[in-house]
């Protein structure tokens, strides 16, 4: 996200409930959604940008992909 000085960052909505485990459809890399950070204008408050921050299985270090990248991975029946 380029900030130029006329955007603000905010917490954005959740397109999944926390916790869930996502894909990243263009590196297929996985992890649990913790949190989402939205760019907004300052005076039209409107969206530059969202990004979908994710958390390894297994723990280790979270990582930022932006939101229209990720989907849901369906766990399999049992």
């Amino acid at each position: 996200m380029s900030g130029n000085g006329e955007t603000m960052l905010c917490e954005g909505p959740l397109p999944y409930p926390a916790g869930t485990l996502v894909r990243d459809k263009i590196s297929e890399r996985t992890g649990y959604l913790t949190w989402v950070l939205e760019q907004r204008t300052k005076r039209e408050n409107r969206l530059v940008a969202s990004q979908a921050f994710l958390r390894p299985p297994g723990g280790g270090i979270e990582w930022d992909v932006p939101l229209e990248r990720i989907v849901r991975v369906e766990e399999p029946e049992r």
